[in-house]
């Protein structure tokens, strides 16, 4: 038994949140959830952007804490190899190691105009030119990847660590409308079918806390 538990905070705000949940349940690791309330300063720190590290996730796994959702994903990639977080052959490794850094450090502007809340639809949203240079680079890697690979996920049949640090980014993509071609719509809705994110969708949308600085009328 791992006595592991998982520290997060809202499933209908937190994207960091969302990416540390999948790739526990993708590496099959029983966990147990704790969930901090949005007024908690290192919850409020992650939701609001208000700092450039966070503390959640985080994840307490046989006496190791590990925080950080990059971390948490080669931690778990080294304790659960057969899971297949990491793609075998080293060009692909290597390729989605670039990929997932790349969402965990980049898209600032993105992140400040689309922030994650699967509660809300803005049919027709106008998205300003920045973030819509983040969204073209996105749908880039994302392109490249199913083409490369051969899809339906991002390095090939199975769901893997890059999938999980894009899976926020999917629902970001529906909450404003965002326009796509067919490819990167398919690539959504396969993410948002896979049972676990099914789940968490689930729970976001019943979550009672709100918070006003994300729920503004744009």
């Amino acid at each position: 038994m791992s006595g592991a538990v998982l520290t997060i905070s809202s499933k209908n705000y937190s994207s960091w949140s969302l990416r540390g949940w999948l790739l526990c349940r993708m590496a099959g690791l029983d966990f147990k959830e704790e969930l901090l309330s949005s007024d908690d300063p290192s919850a409020r720190a992650e939701l609001l952007l208000l700092s450039p590290s966070f503390l959640v996730p985080c994840l307490t796994h046989n006496g190791i804490k590990v925080w950080d959702t990059l971390a948490i994903a080669e931690y778990l990639a080294e304790q659960f190899p057969q899971a297949g977080l990491l793609p075998r052959e080293a060009g692909a490794r290597t390729h989605c190691r670039s990929i997932a850094g790349e969402m965990h450090s980049g898209f600032s502007n993105l992140r400040s105009a689309l922030p994650m809340n699967l509660k809300a639809h803005y049919k027709g949203f106008k998205i300003w030119a920045a973030a819509q240079a983040d969204i073209d680079r996105v749908t880039a890697i994302w392109r490249e990847c199913l083409g490369k690979y051969g899809g339906p996920y991002l390095f090939g049949a199975t769901p893997c660590l890059a999938d999980a640090m894009y899976a926020p980014v999917t629902t970001r993509f529906t909450t404003y409308d965002v326009k796509l071609d067919r490819q990167c719509a398919d690539y959504c809705e396969t993410i948002q079918a896979l049972p676990d994110m099914i789940e968490w969708i689930e729970a976001a949308k019943i979550e009672r806390t709100g918070i006003e600085e994300l729920e503004a009328e744009f």
